[in-house]
């Protein structure tokens, strides 16, 4: 069993990786995708993907490790759409129960501090949880929370 990266995926935004990134790059090499690539790859998704507020960049990077571990990757006649489609919804719902939104404006508020629902860090922590639960069920040992000050 593996020890949980949920506080990897933590550091990594601690030291300026994005929501996005922060979650894609902690499990890239468990899905094929080197780290840089991944990094690359997601860096748009930050702030509700691109400044807009919309979707929370942690959620995206939730989609996008679905799609790297469930897709058949036939690109001819593809048959796993559907079902990625399904364990991506079911990820953002298990977020949305813990936090009620999905939403970047919702979820860091006005101002990102006063009247915010759960910090960006605290975002990361979910989906990497969440990621971990679903995407390697059974693979990491329970994640361990940590102090406040993490978040």
């Amino acid at each position: 069993m593996m020890k949980s990266r949920v506080g990897e995926a933590k550091r990594r935004h601690r030291e300026g990786y994005n929501c996005c990134q922060s979650v894609v790059c902690t499990y890239s090499d468990l899905l094929d995708m080197d780290e840089k690539t991944a990094f690359r790859a997601s860096e748009g998704f930050g702030l509700g993907i691109s400044k807009r507020y919309e979707t929370c960049g942690s959620v995206c990077a939730m989609i996008i490790l679905a799609g790297l571990k469930n897709s058949d990757a036939n690109m001819d006649n593809p048959q796993s759409k559907l079902k990625t489609f399904d364990l991506g919804n079911a990820m953002s719902r298990k977020f949305e129960q813990w936090n009620t939104t999905c939403t970047c404006e919702k979820l860091r508020g006005t101002d990102g501090v006063t009247d915010r629902i759960r910090s960006c860090r605290g975002c990361v922590a979910d989906c990497a949880r969440i990621v971990e639960d679903m995407l390697f069920e059974g693979q990491f040992e329970p994640y361990e929370e940590r102090s406040a000050d993490e978040e």
